[in-house]
């Protein structure tokens, strides 16, 4: 079995982002060039990216709803019904939900545009 905490107390499992952020995936408000309404875009293209593999993940994994949850909340974030702590929680739930080893990590690949993006334009 993996040993997480142990890849992690080395680095191993670290968040992989550059020191130097690229703007244009920061929002204006945290110093970067994205504005508003490209976030929107990005989220919805993210949410449109990941649902085209979901029902891969979802036939493997019938009973676990995070992956489709966060899709639907990464749009009701685009539409301005919830904030955005609620989409990016939603997308960290997702991201719990792909194994990191084996035929599910592939789809896992997949989702990364939904997941990805809390990460990306924070």
């Amino acid at each position: 079995m993996l040993d997480v905490a142990r890849m992690r107390a080395k680095g191993v499992l670290g968040v992989i982002l550059p020191k130097d952020r690229d703007p244009r995936f920061v929002t204006i408000r945290r110093g970067g060039t994205l504005t508003d309404s490209d976030h929107q875009l990005l989220a919805l293209w993210a949410a449109s990216c990941a649902e085209h593999v979901l029902d891969l993940f979802e036939s493997a994994q019938p009973a676990d709803p995070r992956p489709r949850q966060a899709i639907e909340q990464a749009r009701v974030w685009a539409r301005g019904e919830i904030a955005m702590t609620q989409a990016r929680t939603a997308a960290g739930h997702a991201n719990a939900a792909i194994p990191l080893f084996g035929y599910l990590s592939y789809i896992g690949s997949l989702l990364f545009p939904l997941v990805g993006l809390q990460t990306l334009t924070m």
